[in-house]
């Protein structure tokens, strides 16, 4: 929400602004620009100016005083999807999607139109290098490229968010389940992809994964005049910690590594293909591409270690990811640490799901907070359970973060890498400092 404000008031809008909480960066971003609210909470009193827009935050409720007061008025209320529609409606609207791999796919398309000089909206779901925010929005912008995400609009839009955004080209990663406390049933998951994919504007292009079977599935039930671009995973190589693609007789040395990665490149591709870049253009591009924040970033390294922090929470990401590592660094012993952290996750049912999801690892460990669990009113699963869900026989579960970094303290690290994945922060660990301090 902040980085729309921001986008906003860089565009010449009048913004103004509440929330009960302000944590870092929005904070000091919001108070670069003006933005920062003079008081935190909510007071109804300052909608009686009568703004010309609302826009609803997804974690507001719906007896938030401030919503009650708009809503008494009669004022246009948006959600923050909604809204963004609202600014590109006329312009060509790029939207990725899919259960993992939007976040990086998005940003390897802004990357690839920034290195070539190319205008355009955006929003993103991570920090990117060459961007102050996740999201931008220009008049003279003729192409918006968009992540979306099938999670809720606003708590009186109950649409997921990649429902507003009617794309012109769209891009599908794959399908695997989550969100578990909106979309109950994986039937019933699916069925939102469907219905974006036949909100593709008149002649527009569906680019898709052909190695998932529901993406196949839903391309051939599409709209005949929707054009197809399934793509797969590029040919490639490793050597000396290095991933290449291999392009004819050319090789094109990658920052990035992973098939999923590989897969994700395949995908921008088309996109940017699309958007009149060649391929020869793109190659060009992708190879100084980096990744976005907290996607197999690097928090410290030395000649014998590296320690890599990924967003990785659900089973398909949590997969991908710790293979990418060791396939990467085969000659190391890998060490994977992992929070169960988002709803789904802690969900008894769920935990299934993640069945020899770190297999790949020569020491898995697994993290949970009970009182998280608590918080998030759930049911409660023991370390047996969690044990016994993913399977094998190199897992170890603390419910103590204290008590798991004391033990990954305790492992000689020459030779070895650390893989630590989380939506959260193991309740409250600095992530970069500790990575530094091991391989100190």
């Amino acid at each position: 929400m902040h980085n729309l404000a921001i986008a906003l008031h860089k565009k010449g809008y009048e913004i103004t602004g509440s929330d009960d909480e302000i944590f870092e960066p929005s904070r000091s971003r919001l108070a670069h620009y003006g933005l920062l609210p003079k008081k935190e909470g909510w007071h109804p009193e300052i909608i009686s100016a009568k703004p010309d827009i609302i826009i609803l935050g997804m974690h507001a409720h719906n007896d938030n005083p401030e919503l009650l007061r708009a809503q008494q008025l009669g004022l246009k209320i948006y959600s923050y999807p909604e809204y963004l529609f609202e600014q590109t409606k006329d312009k060509t609207r790029v939207v990725i999607g899919g259960s993992h791999g939007k976040t990086t796919t998005t940003s390897m398309v802004m990357h690839v139109l920034k290195y070539h000089g190319i205008e355009f909206d955006y929003m993103v779901g991570a920090n990117l290098d060459g961007f102050e925010t996740m999201v931008g929005l220009k008049s003279s912008a003729k192409i918006a490229i968009f992540e979306g995400d099938e999670y809720l609009s606003s708590p009186i839009d109950k649409r997921p968010k990649f429902h507003h955004y009617k794309p012109n080209i769209a891009l599908l990663t794959g399908i695997a389940w989550d969100h578990i406390n909106v979309f109950p049933t994986f039937e019933g998951y699916v069925e939102q992809f469907r219905i974006f994919a036949g909100m593709i504007e008149q002649k527009g292009s569906l680019i898709y994964y052909d190695g998932d079977e529901y993406l196949n599935a839903i391309a051939r039930n599409l709209r005949s005049d929707v054009r197809l671009f399934p793509y797969h995973t590029p040919s490639f190589e490793i050597g000396k910690n290095q991933t290449s693609l291999i392009v004819g007789e050319k090789r094109v040395h990658l920052e990035v590594f992973g098939e999923h990665n590989l897969q994700n490149i395949a995908g921008a591709k088309q996109v940017c293909n699309q958007l009149g870049i060649s391929y020869d253009q793109f190659y060009d591009a992708i190879s100084s591409f980096k990744g976005s924040a907290r996607r197999l970033e690097v928090v410290a390294k030395n000649r014998n270690t590296t320690v890599f922090f990924d967003f990785a929470h659900s089973p398909s990401k949590l997969k991908a990811t710790t293979r990418a590592v060791k396939d990467q660094f085969h000659h190391r012993n890998l060490v994977a640490v992992m929070e169960l952290h988002t709803f789904s996750s802690l969900k008894k049912d769920f935990l299934p799901q993640y069945k020899g999801t770190m297999e790949c690892a020569d020491q898995a460990f697994i993290y949970f907070n009970p009182l998280t669990i608590e918080h998030k009113r759930l049911d409660q699963i023991t370390v047996d359970e969690v044990e016994e869900a993913f399977g094998g026989n190199n897992i170890e579960v603390f419910i103590d973060s204290d008590l798991l970094f004391t033990a990954l303290e305790g492992i000689e690290w020459k030779g070895k890498n650390l893989l630590i994945m989380s939506s959260g922060n193991f309740s409250g660990k600095n992530i970069k400092e500790f990575g530094q301090s091991l391989i100190q």
